[in-house]
This record gives structure tokens, C-alpha cells and sequence, in this order.
């Protein structure tokens, strides 16, 4: 071999030591199954003249992803060494936290995360006028300490609106021009085999879409109906949580000592819940009246799920103070009808289902609620209410056409055990859903929504565009259009068909 050879291999020898000894070491990388969180409103807004029902995060239900296979580029792999086993996560906090250190770590600096939102609304309906022009700020922390882990999140809301036109009545401007508000800011930490989360959070039993089934134990703000996304909608619970996680089972309690409320706005706002009155009969509104603070209402439920030859099915009990107002009636001389916004104790019982059918995902959502009361259109009623229990259920499925296109259609129904005939609603109320979601490229994307009564013609139509433009800038427009009679859930706010628009930068 020649001298100019050998050391030409040499060279080749020393270069490939150097880049193996600086090889990355061998990753496992960690899929998860997500569960969900984030289960849309009750359908009480859709069958009722009140509030829309309570309502996503009970956990969503999603497919687990499939493990990545091991890598073939790593110095392991190079040199024919057998990587170890992984054990499978046994709880929330082992999933998601690192190795356990030999020592108490000390605690992270806080990261810094949120978004900055502006939104604009015009109704052009009559009497047209400007409905929203919002700056939304969200500013959210987190960290890690020894042993447990914590995130805070705070959000103000301004509309100038409100100072800009003099559309709405002053206890209007003074309830939505300004608000400052807690958002999920809570601790996590384990006792035993269980996992705690105390603060505020959400808790979503049950997501579809559009609308709210099964999630019954967030409260939600109403104030633009339901046409906000869900996470907007949701209204934080300060709760108590505790969760267990077996193999393929998954129990959690939760207790909810200070229970937040649906938001419905004051009379006089767009889209204020207001009951059934005779025409040309005068409304006066008091005050909604919301229960103390007593461990008489407080609110606490059970969900225990589990994952069955492919099936993820769940079951809850949940006993609350009703998060939906219930107008109570009271007729004075004139005559006028004096209306009184109060919240009784009721309880819900039921399940979720999921299934991956290949091609197909379906999902469907089941609840009885005992003890909700209805106002009733017998204008000779003591208190213009009556008591109904009532059975929801839904069924939908979700399928993909192609990469870029989704599909969610959905069947539901309401129905009244013991029917009254003075309510609006029939004893068996039904409706369904489509949605079309469409990825065009160029970081545009649409979307069609459409949600009716199989009953009556009654329905909303919601057709949006959303360009992502920039990473992390977002900028969305669309129509939402209501349509029906003056007693259906869509058709009463028939005068406020609007355009909007927004844009959206994360941090």
C-alpha cells in the first residue's frame, strides 16, 4: 500500500470516529393518546327559549397514534445495541414529566405564552350597526417545582363599542366594554396512585360540534350565543379534580365549591335570552339572583372511562346547581310581566362514546337531566315555569375524503318524558348538523357550518375563510345567518345576521 494511500485512510478513520463519538444518543419518543377535554354547551339553547344548556375539555376522545418505530440512526443502532424496553406511562404525571431526579429540582422560570386578538362584528340586520370591535389580550405563565407543576392565565377584553355608539343601553356598555378575568390557573400534583388538579380549570366531559351535549359541567359565556369558538365560550370551573389512570381505565371525581355561571348578558343585549311574552305586553328584568357560597351548592360528579376492544365508552353522574338561569315569572298590575333570572339544583346522569371505523371516526353523547325547569306560554301560570326532565342524545361521524378535506355530520334529538303542552318545544325536538372544512393551500383554509331543527325551518348557516398568513398570524372572516321562527333557538334572533372578522397573533 502506498504512503499516500495509507494516510488518505487514516484521515477516512480519524473523520469517522469523531462523528460517531459526537453522535446524538438514542431518543424514545413519547405518542400519546390525547382524551378529551375542551365537551361542548347542552343542547338546552336548542330546543328552549331560554339559555342555552351548560356547556370541548370530560376529556375528548381521540385515536391514539400508532408508536414510531426505533431509529436506525443513532450510535445504538450503529454499533448493534439492544435499546431498552419502555415501560408505558401509569399516570398523568409520570407521562408527562421527566425522569424522577436523585434530588428536589429546583423550580423552572416561568415560560411565557398567549395570543393577542382583535375582532370586529357588523349586523346587518335591522337596525344595522357596528356589534364588536374587541382587543382580546391572553397572557398565560407555567412552571415546575419539586413535585408538582402550576400554570396561570389571565385575560382583558376591551370593545370600544360601547364607547364609540350609543346602540345599547348603559348596563349593557358597562357589562361587556371591559373585563379582566382568571383563566385556567391551577396546580398539578399526585398523592398515592392519584393525580390532583386544583384551581381553576376546565372540565370537558363531552365535545361534538357546533354545539354542547354532554358537557355539562362547563359553564359558558353566552353573550354572542354560540357562535365564539369553544374555547372562548367555556367559562372556567374552580375545581378540585382527581383522576386515576389504570390499564386502559380512567376514573375522575371532581368537586366544584365555587361554581361559575352561564353568562347571558343584560335585556337589551344582542342576543339576551329573553322568554316568551304576549306582544304588546311590557317585560321588566330584576336582577339574576345567584346561589351563595354554602356546601349546599356546591357541585361534585364521578366519570369513570374505559377503553373496550376498540371502543372508548364513559359514564357520569354530576349533581349541580344549574349553571343555565331559569326566568321565573311574576305578573304586575298593568299588566306588566316581571321577570326574575334564578338557578336551581338539578343532577345529569350519562355516557360517550367513540369508535375508529377506519375510514369513519364515530362519536355519540348521551344525557338525562332531572329538575330543570321551562317557562311555559299559559300566561295564567303562578310562576311562569314548569319542571321537565328530559333525555339528549347524538350521534355523529367524522371522515376525511382526502388529506386536506374533513367532513362531520351529526343527528340529535330532545326528548320531554313527561311533555308539557304549554312549552314551545314538541316532546320529541330534532336536528342535524353538517360540517365541511377544506384546506386550499397556501395557508388558506375554509369552512362551512350548518345547524337546523328537522322540525320547523329553523337553522344557522356559518361559512368562514381563515388565512395563515405568517407563523403564528392568523386572520379569519366570515357570515353567520340565522334563519326561522320568532320561538325557534335561530329564528328569534333573525335581525342579527352579521359579518366579522379577526386577527389573531400567538406567542
Amino acid at each position: 500500500m502506498s504512503p499516500k494511500r495509507s494516510s488518505n485512510i487514516l484521515m477516512l478513520t480519524a473523520a469517522l470516529a469523531a462523528q460517531v463519538g459526537h453522535a446524538d444518543e438514542p431518543g424514545s419518543p413519547l405518542l400519546l393518546a390525547a382524551n378529551g377535554a375542551d365537551k361542548p354547551q347542552s343542547l338546552d339553547a336548542l330546543f328552549d327559549l331560554e339559555p342555552a344548556k351548560a356547556a370541548p375539555g370530560a376529556p375528548k376522545m381521540e385515536k391514539a397514534e400508532q408508536a414510531a418505530g426505533p431509529a436506525t440512526d443513532s450510535r445504538d443502532a450503529l454499533f448493534g445495541i439492544e435499546p431498552k424496553a419502555e415501560t408505558p406511562p401509569a399516570s398523568r404525571a409520570e407521562l408527562f414529566a421527566d425522569a424522577k431526579p436523585a434530588a428536589p429540582v429546583a423550580e423552572e422560570k416561568p415560560a411565557w405564552h398567549g395570543f393577542a386578538r382583535a375582532e370586529l362584528a357588523y349586523t346587518y340586520g335591522a337596525p344595522e350597526h357596528w356589534s364588536k370591535t374587541l382587543g382580546r389580550l391572553q397572557v398565560g405563565t407555567q412552571g415546575r417545582g419539586d413535585g408538582f407543576k402550576w400554570k396561570a392565565t389571565a385575560r382583558l377584553d376591551y370593545n370600544p363599542v360601547y364607547d364609540l355608539t350609543d346602540h345599547y343601553p348603559k348596563a349593557v356598555s358597562d357589562d361587556q366594554r371591559v373585563e379582566l378575568e382568571i383563566r385556567e390557573t391551577y396546580m398539578d400534583f399526585t398523592a398515592g396512585a392519584w393525580d390532583w388538579r386544583v384551581g381553576r380549570q376546565h372540565v370537558v366531559w363531552g365535545e361534538m360540534v357546533g354545539l354542547f351535549f354532554a358537557d355539562v359541567v362547563s359553564a359558558k359565556d353566552l353573550r354572542e350565543f354560540v357562535l365564539p369558538d369553544f374555547q372562548t365560550l367555556r367559562v372556567p370551573q374552580w375545581t378540585a379534580r382527581a383522576e386515576y389512570f389504570g390499564d386502559g381505565f380512567h376514573a375522575e371525581l371532581i368537586w366544584i365549591p365555587f361554581p361559575s355561571y352561564d353568562r347571558i348578558g343584560k335585556p337589551g343585549a344582542d342576543f339576551y335570552p329573553y322568554p316568551p311574552t304576549p306582544p304588546g305586553i311590557p317585560a321588566v328584568f330584576a336582577s339574576e339572583s345567584k346561589p351563595g357560597i354554602s356546601p349546599g351548592n356546591t357541585n361534585y360528579g364521578v366519570r369513570l372511562s374505559k377503553l373496550i376492544q376498540g371502543w372508548d365508552l364513559s359514564g357520569f353522574y354530576y349533581r349541580s346547581t344549574d349553571s343555565t338561569a331559569t326566568f321565573y315569572r311574576n305578573i304586575l298590575a298593568g299588566p306588566v310581566f316581571s321577570y326574575h333570572p334564578r338557578h336551581d339544583r338539578i343532577w345529569q346522569a350519562g355516557g360517550t362514546l367513540a369508535k375508529d371505523l377506519g375510514s369513519l371516526v364515530l362519536k355519540g353523547e348521551a344525557i338525562y337531566t332531572d329538575g330543570r325547569k321551562y317557562n311555559v306560554v299559559n300566561f295564567t301560570d303562578p310562576d311562569g315555569v314548569v319542571t321537565q326532565d328530559t333525555v339528549d342524545w347524538v350521534l355523529g361521524l367524522d371522515f376525511n375524503p382526502d388529506g386536506d378535506t374533513r367532513i362531520n355530520t351529526q343527528l340529535f334529538q330532545r326528548i320531554y318524558l313527561k311533555h308539557d303542552a304549554d312549552i314551545v318545544p314538541e316532546q320529541h325536538e330534532n336536528g342535524a348538523s353538517l360540517l365541511v372544512n377544506r384546506k386550499f393551500g397556501r395557508g388558506w383554509e375554509g369552512e362551512l357550518l350548518f345547524i337546523a331543527s328537522l322540525d320547523r325551518t329553523d337553522w344557522l348557516l356559518r361559512p368562514k375563510a381563515v388565512w395563515n398568513f405568517q407563523p403564528n398570524w392568523t386572520l379569519g372572516m366570515g357570515v353567520d345567518v340565522f334563519h326561522g321562527p320568532a320561538t325557534g333557538l335561530f329564528g328569534r334572533f333573525n335581525n342579527l345576521d352579521r359579518l366579522w372578522a379577526e386577527l389573531r397573533y400567538d406567542f
